[in-house]
């Protein structure tokens, strides 16, 4: 862990229900905007939601949706005005307090994981994730990280895909055929 900052933080999140109600964090306004056009976005969407058998009324297949993301975009407004009128809290940036350069690095390791996964397959991906991730986190050696992230990854895909039987994304690793091996090899047909 980290050492706690004692000029910055106490140790405690300001990030909880309530957090510091004269203070407007970094970012905060933004998150707030984005909530307000979103809300405003699946408003439209919604109304645009057109009943087949008759006139819109109040029992259409739009009113519900109408009504909630009406709702939506009220209280999003409401949160923006009142995160609008809030002094910013200067003690704090966004880069080190709200969205530090450890969480991008995990954004970008998911994102690249999700795009590797079906072409590269489950094990080399799963690998290079765990290694990266475990190197990061721990900052140990890398004969302890990949045994680690290996020994993790073997675990992983015995429960799931042996005990099972999840298909997973093979690949570019022939899984059937190593899996086939295996069998063959207990049951004494490979010689």
């Amino acid at each position: 862990m980290e050492r706690i900052d004692p000029e910055h933080h106490d140790g405690t999140s300001h990030a909880t229900p309530g957090g510091e109600p004269d203070r407007r964090r970094p970012g905060e306004l933004g998150f707030a905007a984005f909530l307000l056009l979103t809300s405003l976005f699946l408003l439209v969407s919604a109304w645009g939601i057109e009943n087949p058998f008759g006139p819109n009324g109040m029992s259409s297949p739009r009113a519900l949706p109408v009504a909630t993301t009406a709702t939506m975009a009220v209280a999003a407004a409401i949160i923006l005005a009142r995160t609008a009128r809030l002094p910013r809290d200067a003690s704090e940036t966004f880069a080190r307090d709200i969205l530090p350069a450890r969480a991008l690095l995990f954004v970008g390791l998911l994102a690249g994981y999700a795009l590797l996964l079906r072409p590269v397959g489950f094990l080399p991906t799963s690998a290079i994730f765990l290694a990266v991730a475990i190197r990061h986190l721990e900052r140990r050696s890398w004969g302890w990280t990949l045994a680690v992230s290996l020994g993790a990854l073997l675990a992983i895909w015995l429960v799931f895909r042996i005990v099972f039987t999840v298909l997973m994304p093979a690949g570019i690793v022939p899984e059937a055929e190593i899996i086939q091996f295996f069998r063959a090899l207990a049951k004494g047909a490979v010689g």
